[in-house]
């Protein structure tokens, strides 16, 4: 039996369960789950990440955690019990999952990366937190590494900010608004602007000298030098390394490397350098013979030098090589590394080119013991530490030093009788006042171990040697007295002994005889000349001696032999044991010298801060001593010396010995009397602080009030302890009269000099810190009292001096933040003076920074939940003081202009963030009672009025998205949250206050307002937000949104008759809440416009506002990217909504004006499907197919329907916008054209609109028809732009403006050169149909025909619509679809070639005319396309197959002519005819024919270079007459049994025989003709053409001509192929066929081509989607070729251009002859076993691709048997077209591989159009009719024939479009916005009424000609809203 659980609430599952039982419910492993329920090992529940989903899962997949409940029951909450940093991670890491794998999709592979690693690390850092193994401080490091972490991946991801505390997430409802908002900048600064650290470190490694002449051992010393002030800065870093350059202790690596340690901020600059000195050890002169000499000595060697600048771009651990100077000149040693500094070291060499000094180098910032921790490998092996020189910039308590640094400079020595100077060396030992040398007190630097002796080094024959060798001594301070320091000199031999012999020795004592040490600075020393073996051990003898020049001055009664020779030395102490100064002494000792302590007392102000620090304890002792001695005499002395030292600790440098200082008050502190005197002498200063005239000592004595006070208290409880409480009263008294003279002194108002004013602020600024001392001796109302009394008296004019009301606010919130401040006791009395002295300064709006974070302080005081009495009353005064104030200087702050600088701008939003986060806290504190006071306090309904719109106004101001940083999302859910639960309670009192006789349209207006942009803000957006944090908000707020929609609709229902007001005006803000995708909100408002519709209807009996503004602003809000599919259909549904409302079309339905409503609903349907569609298209990147769709889309809609003659006119130029991007020139023209069509050549003015300036209707239409012109030239449709040439070049002439005239007329005339000189490619047509319901509402289950690019056939075409549509099926076959794929969830594309079918043949069918004017007409103005599709009716005969091949031919119309403003347009109207065999046969016939005289014809003109084109023709339908030819066309229907059973044919069978004589003879007068023209090497080919031309006549049964027949021949029945009207040289239709050479660079697709197999009786329903195109019979019939090889000397092949009605499951493959089947079975698999696409032909294997003639253009599908295999064998074994799509996509792998090629495939013949060398033959059958093929040498193309003159005999007529055809308005030629004309006045030319005859038709003349067909077939319908013809103003 199920359980209700009632501890095993929630777990994690640990191994994923599929939940295949029954009610199971799937887990994967990691999932959280909460759970209802147990049974038996089993557990009810569900995962936490879907709650909707509850099921089973057995117990022993899920770990169970602890949990609390919240609200048990049905809607409990469960919170875990872990730590929230644990709960945190856990959440993020699986948002990140989903985002980081989205990462990789975006490709943004860096970030990829860097966020994997920063999740592993999380999850290792979770780990260790998990054990719960960690120490305190470990794990507070270990989360603080978490939080950062979850900080910097939220901030790339662009998530939330997280309000932390101690590391855990704050819950925004248990802290204050302000407090959180404290912790939301706290957290924004810490990621804006890291802290700067305030120390440095610098870590240095030495890893080897790199020097060839080596050989010795050698010291290096690194130290940091000073350039600017010429002096080190550091102690020495000392390293000895081995004969090759090497760490001569490789055992010992922490010798190797060193630590600086302790840089200020101040010393990382460019002139603080690190300087390396390198001394060898060895001989005197480096190149000496070893033997020369057995003593070493340290001599100079080399010198290098960095700054530490460089360093500062990169903290790089990379090895760096110094360069390593020599020094030439020994003299300068001393200053080598200043002179390289200075760049003067050309005077120096470089020890090598290859030499240098490797070191390592690595700056460190923060503190040393964090450093630590975060570089725990450097500290691994150990580390020497490197000190700065003197002590640090802030001096520790507790530090212990005692070093004392000797600097080794100079000396002058004389030669000593000898002829050369010496070889000086100096020896120094500390000795101790026995006599003792002090072992182990002589530091060379860190790193090296301690020594006893120093020797330094020698320089080579100097007398005056300069050494500059620091040295450190650490001498304990016991020691120090009595010890002094000797150096011994000694003379160096460079003999073979080597000997060192000593000359003389000087020292200096450590201490003086007073106790003072040796005073820092410069001593010259004596040098005491002595013998050579004198014994210096008895330190007594030469102790007597003076040591000092400055001393033997001063006594010149000393006088000595020495005086000539003379050593200096530096010094410098730094001890916090040993003082060097004699006053200080003297006030420490002042018993001894009880006469000088008034003296020591005046003098301490001189002693150094750093001396006082030292002794500071012993200082205040001998200070609180001589009180205690006699306070009346040195009273006023001891309290002065006592302010001075507290002050001291006021520095930087001491501020750290405060601890120091409340230690010895608490802990040393003895003087219980002292409180007396102090009061009295504090009380006597501030007395006098109104009268005294300088004000610098009091002020001191002010600013040391705190400890002060800690004394007088101190002093007060010593006292009370020892007496029991005596004097208490007196001891108040004195207080409080101490105060009393405060409160005098600081209510006080400084007139003239600010210098009382400057101590009343040194007063305030320091009296915060005594509340706490004064509570340790009263209570805490007292001490509250005694405070607000104080602050109560300071002057609160606002105009004084600005920096006391800076301190004076200061002050105040020192005391909100004070531990008086905190106890509500106190609190309650402070509070009122608080919020006084706030009052002023934020009505004059003064120090706004300080108001803000007192007001901030105020409120973190007040937690969300308190409703203690106290606190209520506290919000009670703060309502009633600052509310009004508060808004008010939100508005002002935010009114004004923000400042430019990055600083003061982000101070700016600082203090509006936290008076906005003070409103927001004070807001949430409100209760009921406190909103009922509020209201009811205001006297009148204006003041009230005013209220309210100013709460409007600033909650409309904190819903700006600039309110707070975008990643504040915490901040703003609370924001909205305390916004909506006052907007609730003001509602009340506007619907009581202002309504009816009281109603007030402007707050009204202005709820309204708040109301709509509160619900659109995108931080409630929910559904843009990830499902967890979706989820969290709405457990916390729920969907804000909803509850203020539900509010709005409230209020709306509220306004009865008022409503009116609003309308139009709120139509557009109402539309815009509808667009948000929450059905709940939704349903809420659509309601409204019901409403609005209604009362609209009652006032002007029609709702017209309604409806334009709703269409405006529908547009604009849709545009922006609002909406979506579901709002449509919300919108027009019939669904339900909430309450007793029904949908709004069933409300409109019910109404008396439900037939203007319903239209209405429809309409802005329709549009909504139009803009959804628009939007969707929009976002994607590059132009393509669907943007330009979908804007013909809506252009169209709001032209025709809605009439928007403004919106219709910029979606104009948003088309032509993105023609023009897509280089769509054409149709750019097309589209502009549109709105010039709009436009009179008038003087009417027009307003600025879009791009174009004030200006007339003239100057507007000129510019358009210029930009028209301009898009026709680069589009190449030149005839059109000579038309609007024209048109123009009219407006000038009659405006006599020649100067124009003449430029338009040069243009003119260059447009007819370029149709004359330059190439223009004829494109290719496709029909694309897309069926399904996922397809843009445009597109969805329509048929389309569209342009193709140039150079584009068919499979790159369908290549770019998959890749536009990518999930896209593409369908198979080209059958209609059924109803299933109209309906489908899918998108399916239907794609295959189609014929253009030109509608006016005049000048196609003109001789003479060129084909470069031609191939214009045969691809413009094209209505009308088709394609057809072979199948065999009833049985089919496999010896003859044309005798049962029938074709389909498709005609399909367009609502509008191809090119137009798209590439592509709808077909408007489908029509199916079928072509029986015999009208196949003789259309093939008549093409076959025709095509024989054009290359005739042309030849015989001389338009060929040479004949090849014709020797193939002539080749293909001889050759193929012998194998069979022509007879199967005699078997099929020349037999008995046809003319008897198909007695209707007659006609048609006397045609076909007719047309077979016609070929006869042509043949005979081709071979006339190439027997003339052809070369000698085809001769050979020629007579076999001849014998083979005498078979095929005696096959026909054709009596033999005479051989001699003339050159013009009378057979011809359209006269001689010279004057043929269809002698033009290449073909113009877009059947034409063509043959490319192999090597062309423009290669087409393979076409597909059938041999006689293709109809073979194996495969008889099978049927291939041939691409190739079909005239009608009454045009020139252009074939296709055949990818087969096989001969119909047997059979014959179907038409390449036709698809078989067979079923698609047999529609697989072409179907073999029996004379190939073998090839086939034996190769291939049976068709069904494999299937080939129509879309995407199976692949030409390269060894077959030559058995194909690949022609570039479509042929149409016919029967021919003219053809045979030596036409197709010798040709192709020749020449090939080379398709340019890949190898997968040509037609056939093998001879006898199957294959589906497309339906249709067309492809242009206009390529190579221009060239007179082109011209050639192109196959009019299928596989057999007379098939052309260029010889790879011949460079020739294929053109096809032109069309003949005359309808075929047995085609079916073309349809004649009906006159009741709706022309679109867009078309050049055709125009219907106004008035029904075939042609916009823009492009109209009068018609000549007669034209000559004999002359060619000019262009325009054969366009008037071809718009009055149109004229006469086409009339416009009634348009449902008709467009004015004008555009106001536009």
């Amino acid at each position: 039996m199920w359980m209700p659980t009632e501890h095993e609430k929630y777990g994690v599952v640990i191994a994923s369960f599929r939940g295949t039982v029954p009610y199971g419910l799937s887990l994967e492993i990691g999932d959280t789950v909460q759970i209802l329920e147990k049974c038996d090992g089993w557990y009810r529940g569900f995962a936490l990440k879907n709650p909707n989903l509850k099921g089973i899962f057995p117990s022993s997949y899920v770990h169970l955690k602890n949990a609390f409940v919240k609200n048990k029951g049905q809607f409990e909450m469960i919170i875990p019990t872990e730590d929230s940093v644990i709960t945190e991670m856990t959440s993020t890491l699986r948002d990140w999952g989903a985002m980081w794998k989205q990462l990789y999709v975006r490709n943004e592979g860096d970030l990829f990366h860097r966020l994997w690693h920063i999740m592993n690390e999380i999850l290792d850092l979770r780990r260790q937190v998990l054990v719960g193994h960690l120490t305190h401080d470990r794990m507070r490091d270990v989360k603080r590494h978490i939080t950062a972490r979850l900080d910097w991946g939220n901030e790339q991801l662009g998530l939330d900010l997280v309000p932390r505390k101690e590391y855990a997430m704050v819950d925004p409802e248990d802290v204050s608004v302000t407090e959180l908002y404290r912790l939301m900048e706290h957290r924004h600064r810490k990621k804006d602007a890291p802290a700067q650290a305030s120390s440095h470190h610098l870590f240095v490694q030495m890893k080897s000298l790199m020097c060839s002449n080596l050989g010795e051992e050698l010291e290096v010393i690194f130290s940091l030098f000073d350039s600017k002030e010429n002096r080190p800065i550091s102690e020495r870093f000392f390293l000895r390394l081995n004969r090759n350059g090497l760490p001569k202790a490789p055992d010992k690596p922490e010798r190797h490397c060193s630590l600086f340690v302790d840089l200020g901020s101040s010393e990382l600059r460019r002139d603080i350098y690190i300087t390396v000195h390198i001394i060898r050890i060895g001989r005197m002169g480096a190149g000496e013979k070893k033997s020369a000499c057995s003593v070493q000595y340290r001599r100079p060697f080399g010198c290098a030098v960095l700054s530490i600048a460089d360093l500062l771009t990169g903290e790089t651990k990379d090895d760096l090589v110094l360069k390593v100077y020599m020094c030439n000149t020994e003299s300068e040693w001393y200053q080598i590394h200043e002179n390289i500094i200075k760049k003067l070291n050309a005077r120096y060499n470089l020890t090598g080119s290859n030499a240098g000094l490797a070191v390592s180098l690595q700056l460190l910032h923060g503190d040393i013991e964090q450093i630590r921790r975060e570089c725990s490998s450097v500290f691994s092996h150990g580390v020497s530490v490197t000190r700065k020189l003197g002590f640090s910039n802030i001096i520790m308590p507790g530090e212990m030093r005692n070093d004392l640094y000797i600097t080794i400079e100079r000396g002058e020595f004389e030669k000593g009788g000898k002829s050369v100077a010496r070889n000086v060396e100096v020896t120094m030992f500390i000795v101790e006042s026995s006599g003792q040398i002090l072992k182990d007190f002589i530091s060379f630097g860190s790193g090296e171990p301690l020594a006893s002796a120093y020797h330094s080094f020698v320089l080579y024959h100097n007398n005056s040697p300069r050494w500059s060798e620091l040295l450190k001594l650490p001498i304990p301070v016991d020691k120090f007295r009595g010890a002094h320091i000797r150096f011994e000199f000694r003379h160096c031999s460079t003999k073979e002994k080597g000997e060192k012999k000593l000359f003389g020795f000087s020292f200096v004592p450590l201490m003086q005889e007073d106790g003072r040490t040796l005073p820092d600075g410069s001593h010259e020393l004596i040098v005491h000349k002595c013998e050579e073996n004198t014994n210096l051990q008895d330190a007594a003898r030469y102790l007597k001696l003076p040591f000092s020049k400055g001393l033997l001055l001063g006594n010149s009664s000393q006088a000595t032999k020495a005086t000539k020779e003379s050593f200096w030395i530096t010094s410098s102490l730094c001890s916090t044991k040993l003082t060097q100064n004699g006053d200080m002494l003297d006030l420490l000792k002042w018993r001894t010298h009880p006469d000088k302590i008034t003296g020591c007392l005046s003098k301490l102000k001189e002693i150094d801060g750093s001396e006082i620090v030292k002794f500071l304890q012993d200082t205040l002792d001998t200070l609180f001593g001589i009180l205690d001695e006699n306070s009346q005499k040195y009273g006023s002395k001891v309290f002065d010396s006592l302010v001075h030292i507290i002050n001291l600790l006021q520095d930087s440098k001491f501020h750290h010995f405060k601890p120091v200082m409340d230690t010895y008050i608490e802990s040393h502190f003895a003087g219980a009397l002292a409180y007396r005197d102090l009061i009295k002498v504090l009380k006597w200063y501030v007395d006098r602080v109104t009268e005294a005239e300088r004000q610098e000592h009091i002020q001191q004595v002010l600013k040391a009030q705190e400890y002060l006070f800690k004394v007088i208290v101190r002093s007060r409880r010593l006292f009370s302890l020892a007496t029991g409480g005596q004097n208490e009263d007196e001891f108040r008294r004195c207080i409080q009269e101490l105060l009393l003279s405060v409160r005098f002194f600081l209510s006080q108002e400084s007139k003239g000099s600010g210098a009382l004013s400057q101590s009343q602020a040194v007063f305030l600024s320091s009296f915060p810190a005594v509340y706490s001392e004064l509570l340790k001796l009263f209570d805490i109302r007292e001490v509250a009292n005694l405070v607000h009394d104080t602050l109560g008296s300071l002057p609160t004019v606002v105009h004084v001096d600005e920096t006391l009301q800076a301190v004076k606010l200061q002050c105040i919130g020192q005391t909100v933040e004070s531990q008086l401040y905190t106890n509500p006791d106190s609190r309650c009395i402070l509070l009122p003076v608080v919020l006084h002295h706030l009052h002023t300064h934020l009505q004059e709006q003064k120090d706004l920074t300080a108001c803000a974070r007192i007001l901030s302080s105020v409120f973190c005081l007040i937690k969300k939940n308190s409703s203690e009495k106290s606190v209520l009353e506290e919000i009670d005064v703060i309502v009633a003081s600052l509310l009004d104030t508060l808004l008010r200087t939100i508005l002002e702050i935010t009114s004004r202009p923000q400042p430019s600088g990055s600083s003061t701008r982000l101070q700016f939003q600082d203090v509006t963030g936290e008076f906005v986060a003070c409103l927001l806290s004070l807001l949430r504190q409100m209760t009921d009672r406190h909103y009922q006071q509020l209201l009811d306090s205001f006297n009148t309904k204006e003041e009230l009025r005013d209220f309210l719109l100013q709460v409007f106004t600033v909650f409309r101001i904190l819903i700006r998205p600039e309110m707070f940083p975008k990643d504040w999302t915490v901040m703003r859910l609370v924001a909205n949250n305390v916004i909506i639960t006052t907007v609730l309670y003001l509602s009340d009192a506007l619907r009581k206050n202002f309504l009816n006789e009281n109603f007030d349209y402007k707050i009204w207006d202005s709820y309204f307002y708040l109301a709509v942009i509160f619900i659109n803000q995108l931080c409630l957006q929910l559904e843009m937000f990830t499902p967890s944090k979706k989820k969290k908000v709405l457990e916390k707020y729920g969907d804000m949104r909803v509850t203020m929609g539900c509010e709005v609709f409230s209020m709306w229902q509220n306004l009865g008759e008022h409503k009116l007001h609003f309308i139009p005006a709120l139509i557009g803000p109402f539309l815009e809440v509808t667009l948000i995708p929450q059905p709940d909100l939704r349903n809420v408002v659509i309601p409204i416009f019901h409403d609005m519709m209604d009362w609209e209807q009652r006032r002007s009996g029609n709702f017209k506002q309604v409806e334009t503004r709703l269409i405006d602003k529908l547009d604009s809000l849709m545009s922006e990217g609002k909406g979506d599919e579901t709002y449509r259909e919300l919108f027009n549904s019939i669904i339900p909504l909430f309450g007793p409302y029904p949908s709004l079309l069933k409300k409109i339905e019910r109404e008396t004006w439900r037939e203007s409503g319903v239209s209405l609903i429809a309409t802005v349907t329709r549009l909504m499907e139009r803009l959804l569609d628009y939007r969707d298209c929009m976002k994607m990147g590059e132009v393509d197919g669907k943007k330009i769709g979908c804007t013909v889309s809506l252009l169209n809609f709001y032209k025709t329907e809605l009439n928007k003659e403004e919106m219709y006119i910029r979606y104009i130029h948003k088309l032509y916008d993105l023609h023009l991007k897509a280089q769509n020139f054409t149709e750019a023209a097309y589209t502009l054209l549109l709105y010039d069509e709009l436009l009179e050549w008038s003087d009417r003015p027009l307003r600025e609109f879009l791009s174009y300036p004030m200006q007339t209707e003239w100057q507007r239409k000129e510019q358009l028809h210029l930009a028209i012109i301009q898009n026709f030239d680069r589009g190449k449709c030149w005839e059109n732009g000579i038309i609007l040439c024209r048109k123009i070049a009219e407006q000038y002439e009659s405006f006599y403006d020649y100067r124009n005239l003449s430029r338009m007329r040069v243009m003119e005339a260059s447009l007819y050169d370029k149709i004359m000189d330059q190439q223009r490619l004829e494109p290719e047509f496709f029909r694309v149909g897309f069926y399904g319901k996922k397809f843009p509402f445009f597109l969805r289950n329509k048929e389309f025909v569209c342009r193709g690019h140039d150079y584009e056939r068919l499979e790159a075409f369908q290549q770019r619509m998959l890749t536009e549509f990518p999930h896209a099926i593409a369908m198979q076959h080209a059958n209609q679809p059924d109803e299933t794929i109209f309906q489908a969830e899918a998108q399916y594309l239907q794609i295959y070639a189609v014929t253009p079918i030109p509608e006016s043949q005049e000048v196609l069918q003109r001789e003479g005319v060129p084909d470069n004017i031609k191939s214009f007409y045969r691809v413009n103005h094209i209505w009308k396309f088709r394609y057809d599709r072979p199948f065999h009716r009833g049985a089919k005969d496999k010896e003859n197959e044309f005798k049962s091949l029938w074709v389909e031919r498709t005609s399909l119309l367009l609502v509008q002519s191809l090119p137009g403003i798209s590439r592509w347009f709808e077909v408007d109207k489908r029509e199916v005819v079928e072509m029986s065999p015999l009208e196949n046969a003789i259309e093939v016939l008549e093409n076959k024919n025709q095509q024989l005289k054009t290359l005739i014809a042309q030849c015989q003109a001389r338009q060929m270079q040479n004949v090849n084109p014709l020797t193939m023709c002539l080749n293909g339908v001889i050759d193929a007459a012998v194998n069979g030819g022509v007879a199967r066309y005699q078997e099929a229907f020349f037999v008995k049994d046809y003319i008897l059973s198909h007695p209707e044919d007659g006609e048609k069978i006397a045609r076909l025989r007719e047309l077979m004589l016609d070929q006869a003879q042509i043949l005979e007068f081709g071979l006339a003709v190439h027997e003339k023209f052809v070369p000698q090497d085809m001769r050979p080919l020629h007579k076999k053409l001849v014998d083979q031309f005498f078979v095929m006549k005696s096959s026909l049964g054709i009596q033999e001509l005479s051989a001699g027949l003339p050159a013009s021949p009378v057979h011809f029945p359209n006269g001689s192929p010279r004057i043929c009207r269809n002698s033009a040289p290449a073909a113009m239709s877009p059947e034409g066929a063509r043959v490319i050479p192999r090597r062309s660079p423009l290669s087409y697709p393979a076409v597909n081509r059938y041999s006689s197999s293709s109809l073979s009786s194996q495969a008889s329903a099978e049927v291939s989607n041939i691409t190739g195109q079909s005239e009608s019979s009454d045009e020139v019939f252009n074939m296709q070729p055949s990818p087969s090889t096989s001969s119909l000397s047997s059979a014959h092949s179907a038409s390449p251009n036709v698809t078989s009605s067979a079923p698609s499951s047999a529609r697989a493959s072409p179907l073999l002859s029996d004379k190939h089947k073998h090839s086939r079975e034996s190769a291939c698999l049976s068709p069904r076993e494999r299937p080939c696409s129509a879309i995407y032909p199976t692949p030409v294997e390269p060894s077959q691709r030559l058995l194909f003639n690949h022609v570039g253009d479509g042929a149409l599908p016919r029967s021919d048997p003219n053809l045979s295999a030596p036409e197709k064998a010798s040709p192709a074994r020749q020449t090939t077209s080379v398709s340019p799509s890949p190898a997968g996509r040509s037609p056939l792998k093998g001879p006898g591989q199957s294959f589906t090629p497309s339906p249709v495939e067309h492809h242009s013949p206009g390529l190579l159009a221009n060239s007179p060398v082109l011209s050639g033959s192109c196959s009019s059958g299928i596989s057999s009719l007379s098939r052309c093929s260029t010889s790879e040498t011949s460079g020739f193309e294929s053109q096809a024939a032109e069309p003949r003159a005359g309808a075929g005999h047995g085609g079916p007529e073309e349809p004649p479009r009906k006159d009741s055809k709706t022309p679109p308005p867009y078309s050049v030629y055709e125009r219907t916005l106004r008035r029904p004309v075939p042609l916009p006045h823009s492009l109209s030319i009068p018609v000549t009424p007669e034209p000559p005859a004999p002359a060619p038709p000019s262009p325009l003349a054969a366009r008037a000609s071809h718009l009055e067909n149109g004229a006469r077939r086409t009339e416009p319908g009634p348009r449902p809203r008709p467009l004015p013809r004008k555009v106001s103003q536009l």
